[in-house]
């Protein structure tokens, strides 16, 4: 089904760079014909043309990283005791009749626009009681749900995510929050301030002390947090470890789920674009809004996909445009050069 989905939508970015391709065919062939009348006006028309082309193709076909295929994610966030890759309609959970016993159940509900419980209380990285809507109000909030002495996928997890952040224009404590939970019972305080500690000073930007906090909590709190966001693992008694999913969760001022991201990596460009959708659009800019337009968020893959005849309509727009410009130009600079009279 991963697979299947991520091949449509390169099948659907290919037919839209064809079909841009056609309309600004049309273009560059109005510009050839005026091969012998090239003047200042006509090459300065060229440049311009030139640069539309550039940018539609851009938003059609350059920005793959906005619906990119997770690669080596999937791969990885399938191993024995970590994430599981996405699948339709229970996203994450494995056939029963396929995996071992531990695995059972083990994965992420998608529950988009739920209501996280706010008054839940867990500890800061202080050991101070904390309410989990104390970081709401105002900005959107990124959820990472991992255990602190987990041996491999949590620390992969959280590497991943301080990579994509790092990457984004937007800073942590400014246009968005970080909130990562253990939900190991058994973690303490003082590992979560360990963790915030390394991260904090691998981040490294101005703020960020006050926007990313690392979480501790009881089995009742923790249990209703993972319930209501889908979040589903088991604990392994033999050796004492986690069998879980790996993803983030992307999540309104309000408390609201609004986006999930699956397995080791986190596109920036999808992570932008899923803040600022979160943020109800307090936050971005207008070229994130111009993507978002051709763009829509698909629950499959949990990836951003191109909207093919919105795409086609704004590369129409843009060949209309720089068509009307060609013209104008070309009857303007007909009347500015009469021919001489013989």
């Amino acid at each position: 089904m991963r697979v299947s989905t991520e091949m449509q939508a390169d099948t659907r970015r290919i037919n839209v760079g064809f079909a841009l391709s056609g309309q600004f065919t049309v273009v560059f062939r109005c510009l050839l014909a005026r091969g012998g009348q090239r003047d200042r006006k006509t090459r300065v028309l060229i440049r311009f043309m030139l640069v539309a082309a550039m940018m539609v193709s851009w938003i059609a076909l350059g920005a793959r990283g906005f619906a990119a295929p997770a690669d080596d994610a999937s791969s990885a966030a399938s191993l024995p005791g970590g994430g599981l890759p996405p699948a339709a309609g229970r996203t994450g959970t494995l056939n029963s009749k396929r995996v071992p016993a531990l695995l059972r159940g083990v994965g992420i509900d998608q529950r988009l626009n739920q209501q996280v419980p706010l008054d839940l209380v867990f500890r800061d990285a202080s050991g101070k009681p904390v309410r989990l809507g104390d970081y709401f109000g105002s900005k959107p909030v990124i959820l990472s749900l991992i255990y602190f002495n987990c041996p491999n996928l949590c620390t992969m997890e959280e590497n991943d995510l301080l990579q994509s952040l790092r990457l984004l224009k937007f800073d942590v404590g400014k246009q968005f929050d970080v909130v990562t939970v253990s939900f190991n019972p058994h973690d303490t305080p003082e590992m979560a301030a360990n963790k915030r500690a390394i991260y904090l000073g691998l981040y490294g930007r101005k703020g960020a002390e006050n926007g990313w906090h690392f979480l501790t909590g009881d089995e009742a709190s923790i249990r209703a947090l993972t319930d209501a966001v889908g979040f589903h693992y088991r604990y392994d008694p033999n050796t004492q470890l986690y069998a879980h999913a790996v993803g983030i969760i992307i999540l309104t001022p309000q408390g609201r789920i609004s986006r999930y991201f699956y397995g080791l990596q986190y596109p920036a460009g999808d992570l932008r674009l899923a803040l600022v959708q979160a943020s109800n659009d307090k936050i971005g800019s207008p070229v994130d809004q111009l993507i978002l337009y051709c763009c829509q968020y698909d629950p499959a893959t949990g990836k951003y996909d191109w909207i093919v005849h919105r795409v086609l309509m704004l590369g129409a727009g843009v060949t209309i445009l720089c068509l009307g410009t060609l013209i104008l130009v070309m009857v303007r600079g007909g009347r500015s050069h009469p021919q001489a009279s013989v």
